[in-house]
């Protein structure tokens, strides 16, 4: 039924979508007659465990929630958290006279339309509403405009969700067993671990090759002017017509790969400049040709992470936060989408932009379309831009921080992308002498000029790499022609290493998948965000570092699950999803040949076994895969060689070094930092570990007690304490606890002497009575050094004042009025400059749980891998960008008071004395009921057998 019916005119209708924020928005273009409410996003999945799954499913199914024996099944429950909204849902629909499921029109947002469906069971008329944008004329042309539940979005969603619960749950138990408990495995996390993995790898084995050339300063000998310089900087490029090699000529191993090239090392390039000293040189030819930039296309989701990533310093989790944020509050379209088109009325309002705000010239003829480059992309979808049939300017959005900069990001994008080309001209200067040598030295110069910056007024792409020159760049060369005579200023001989491959950050690692074709750009920030919450990766500035438990993770899931982590398997298997999506193929057969490995969908030839091995079509599926565990040595895949006999080896309780075996002479074990990256773990580092086995210092023998005193490395910092007897009792009422303290921060493990740590360990120290005779002490603590007495604890600004401190000296403190906030402010550790944001200098501070990054608004911990030695403001300005990201933190609903029942039953109950009798019966009857209740039930419990 249309809405446009008779029921619609005049009834009321309920609009569920998934957000309360969006519910807020949309309910403001709505009229009186629709209610708004929001579904907080899915209100049903598989179960999270057995306890969640209904009684009658028994076995595997109890298991996997999937009942993989009858055509897979899936065993849907509503989430706890879920229970008290589908209640409220149940009970706005039961007044409502239409549904519209206003959910997002990605397959997300159509599965969870369609669980609402199953769930609510409406007997109203049920309407589908799409929207791609949240404006008053979207969200009413989407109430005129309504469709039907797209089932096949629908069974792609829920093929994904099957296949993805029976990769992880199968997959997982096996890491569990054999590397770490609480590890998880997943169909595209496990191919982007491996990614980062792998690049690791590719440092470790890389060995850097040192090179040499020259760069020469040649003048005009005229008077220079800005667009007509003097004098050029220009490289060697050959001699005797041998081209001089650079860094893309050698190899990982640190060798030349190219043929016929001259390597120059220190001696001889130092030798060649010298004989260039007083050589003639002079044009020998000059290359133009036409300079033409065109616009980059407008954002999808991919590219507006890496640009964000670029620009704003904003992870891609950060960046898909504050764009739904955006989304939510109607000033851009749908954020997650693969499409670069835009609409016609999104082009008419940016190229009205383009006039008004740069001119008739920067317009071109036609407007510009954009080709989507991205396979299966879901071309109805537009790309990312600023909502409305009239873009909003930045300062007319009254958006602040980092709300502000990504829909500044965002509008400069899409109207740059109906800007003209920029034009220009790029010219090659090739400059040549004779050595006093005899030998021929060619030199080269680039340059380039922009005649014209069309889009590049609105808006320049940032690049990846920090030293790569962006395309508004000029290089001014002077006006030379051939044969003009030229003199050198300069020649200096330059040295170079070749640089290990650059670790991934999230935008290179975004890229990466993208080009590879493996996952989805919806799911890219959640994926990045679950390898850094497992610990598999963790980031040094911006480079992603994965751990050494990730590298015990690809290496089991490579040796033993190779087809799953196979990089073109698993763009197959995205393949395969998105046929059938479209109806293509089917998704019963499709996840058969997986798990089973048999039975595989007509024409796809897709399956877990089934990835180039050359194997023929009987192949095992993922059933099989995990079902041989025995096979697997645990301890096997766990351990790496270092060199000179050592071992690095991931244990259940972190990393560590190991030469020789255990309980055997000469053995020697030493924990390894988690933050620690694989690509620092040299044999020489190695080697250092080793030489403070198991972090443990002998410092001496307490002249008191006999008892050894160490030093060791613990899981909450450093430490000292003394071993104790064999025969010391440790339970019982008997039972003597070694004496133990931390070190001080100013100390360190491998200089703590035998005397402080007989002082630390005689902590507490009692200072003495106060007039009440109340005991006051010096205390360490996990902050710092601290007086306590009775329950008042007071903060000492020293910890010496821990020895030294007198009684005069604490009554003093205690004399003073406690202070209710922090103490002093101490000094920042690290000051890293002014927030892009909140234009407010940011510093690093330590707290009560370790360093962190403040604007003096915002506050960030410092994340594992990140210290406050190394990190750099980009980082700093990251951590608050997701720190605010993520909004304030949620207080915790405080729980209803109980009804009053009783109480208005009592209150009622003192109207008359004729109630009161009336209560009395009842109060006796329910008594003698609730007897007999208890001697029945008596009875049956007796009856039943043990």
């Amino acid at each position: 039924m249309s809405p446009t019916s008779e029921t619609a005119q005049g009834g009321r209708r309920l609009v569920i979508v998934e957000s309360p924020a969006k519910a807020k928005t949309i309910k403001g273009y709505l009229g009186p007659g629709y209610v708004v409410e929001a579904s907080v996003g899915h209100i049903r999945d598989l179960p999270s465990g057995a306890a969640e799954v209904p009684e009658k499913y028994t076995g595997e199914v109890r298991r996997l929630g999937v009942d993989v024996d009858h055509d897979f099944a899936p065993i849907y429950v509503v989430n706890a958290d879920k229970k008290a909204q589908v209640r409220k849902l149940k009970e706005l629909l039961a007044e409502s006279d239409e549904l519209f499921l206003a959910t997002d029109e990605d397959r997300e947002g159509e599965a969870i339309a369609w669980h609402l469906q199953e769930v609510l069971k409406p007997k109203v008329p049920v309407h589908r509403m799409v929207f791609h944008e949240i404006t008053k004329d979207a969200i009413q042309q989407a109430v005129r405009n309504p469709r039907e539940l797209n089932k096949r979005m629908v069974d792609a969603q829920e093929t994904r969700r099957i296949l993805d619960r029976l990769y992880g749950y199968e997959v997982s138990p096996v890491l569990w067993k054999k590397v770490m408990r609480g590890l998880s495995a997943g169909r595209v996390q496990s191919v982007a671990t491996r990614l980062v993995v792998e690049r690791e790898r590719e440092r470790i084995a890389f060995r850097s090759a040192e090179y040499w050339d020259l760069t020469g300063t040649f003048s005009t000998g005229r008077a220079g002017d800005p667009s007509d310089p003097s004098s050029l900087v220009a490289r060697l490029a050959t001699v005797d017509g041998r081209r001089v090699a650079q860094g893309r000529d050698f190899g990982a191993d640190g060798q030349l790969k190219t043929a016929n090239v001259l390597h120059l090392d220190e001696e001889k390039a130092r030798a060649l400049a010298a004989s260039l000293a007083d050589t003639r040189f002079s044009v020998r030819s000059v290359e133009s040709k036409p300079y033409r930039r065109s616009p980059y296309a407008p954002f999808r989701t991919t590219t507006l992470q890496q640009e964000a990533s670029r620009k704003l310093g904003f992870g891609a989790k950060a960046t898909m936060q504050v764009a739904q944020k955006l989304y939510e509050n109607g000033f851009i379209t749908y954020m997650r989408t693969d499409s670069t088109v835009l609409s016609d009325t999104a082009v008419t309002a940016a190229r009205a932009q383009v006039t008004q705000l740069y001119g008739a010239d920067y317009l071109p003829e036609k407007p510009r379309v954009y080709a989507g480059k991205v396979k299966n992309a879901q071309e109805a979808h537009e790309a990312i831009r600023p909502s409305g049939d009239r873009f909003r300017t930045p300062a007319e959005t009254g958006l602040t921080g980092d709300q502000f900069r990504l829909y500044e990001l965002i509008w400069k994008r899409t109207v740059a992308s109906q800007m003209k080309d920029a034009t220009g001209n790029s010219v090659t200067v090739k400059i040549g002498g004779t050595a006093a040598d005899g030998r021929d030295a060619e030199f080269t110069a680039s340059g380039k000029t922009i005649t014209f910056h069309g889009f590049m007024k609105a808006y320049v792409e940032g690049a990846d790499d920090p030293n790569a020159e962006l395309d508004d760049r000029e290089r001014r060369l002077p006006q030379v022609a051939e044969g003009d005579a030229l003199g050198a200023e300069e020649i200096t001989a330059d040295g170079h290493s070749t640089k290990p491959p650059a670790r991934y950050t999230e935008a290179t690692l975004v890229k990466e998948l993208e080009e590879r074709e493996i996952g989805r750009p919806s799911t890219y920030a959640s994926i990045i965000g679950t390898i850094l919450d497992r610990g598999y990766v963790f980031k040094k500035g911006t480079a992603l570092v994965p751990s050494f438990l990730s590298f015990a993770v690809v290496n089991l899931l490579e040796k033993h699950f190779g087809r799953l982590v196979d990089y073109d398997f698993t763009a197959k298997m995205e393949d395969d999803l998105d046929r059938i999506a479209r109806g293509e193929a089917q998704a019963v057969p499709w996840l058969k040949r997986f798990y089973f490995g048999e039975g595989g969908p007509e024409g796809s030839g897709s399956g877990a076994a089934d990835a180039g091995n050359g194997d023929g079509d009987h192949l095992g599926g993922l059933k099989e895969l995990v079902t041989d565990l025995g096979a697997i040595d645990a301890r096997e895949i766990s351990s790496f060689p270092v060199g000179n006999g050592i071992v690095l080896r991931v244990g259940r309780y972190g990393p560590y070094v190991e030469r020789g075996e255990k309980d055997q002479e000469g053995h020697q074990r030493a924990d390894v930092p988690d933050d620690l990256a694989p690509d620092e773990l040299t044999v020489e580092h190695a080697e250092e570990l080793l030489a403070k086995p198991s972090g443990d210092f002998e410092l001496g023998t307490d002249p008191v007690s006999g008892n050894q005193i160490v030093a060791k490395a613990g899981r909450y910092g450093p430490y000292v304490t003394e071993i104790l007897p064999e025969d010391t009792p440790k339970t019982g009422k008997n039972a003597v606890k070694p004496r133990t303290a931390s070190l001080f921060k100013t100390m360190s493990l491998d200089t703590v002497t035998l005397d402080e740590a007989l002082k630390l360990m005689s902590l507490p120290r009692v200072v003495g009575t106060d007039a009440e005779g109340v005991e006051i002490t010096a205390q360490n603590g996990r902050y710092g050094p601290y007086l306590k007495k009775g329950t008042d604890s007071r903060s000492l600004t020293a910890e010496e004042q821990l020895f030294t401190i007198t009684l005069e000296e604490a009554l003093a403190i205690y004399a003073q009025p406690k202070q209710r906030g922090r103490a002093a402010a101490k000094p920042p550790l690290k000051e890293l400059g002014t927030d892009p944001v909140s234009e407010k200098p940011v510093v690093v501070k330590d707290g009560r749980f370790g360093p962190y990054v403040t604007d003096g608004e915002t506050n960030a911990t410092l994340r594992t891998g990140d210290s406050v030695e190394t990190i750099t403001p980009e980082r700093g300005y990251e951590l608050l960008a997701e720190k605010r990201a993520k909004g304030p933190a949620k207080k915790a609903a405080k729980k209803a008071p109980a009804k009053k029942t009783a109480a208005k039953k009592t209150t009622a109950a003192k109207k008359t004395t004729t109630a009161k009798k009336t209560a009395a019966k009842k109060t006796t009857t329910a008594k003698k009921t609730t007897t007999a209740k208890a001697a029945a039930a008596k009875k049956t419990a007796a009856a039943k057998p043990e």
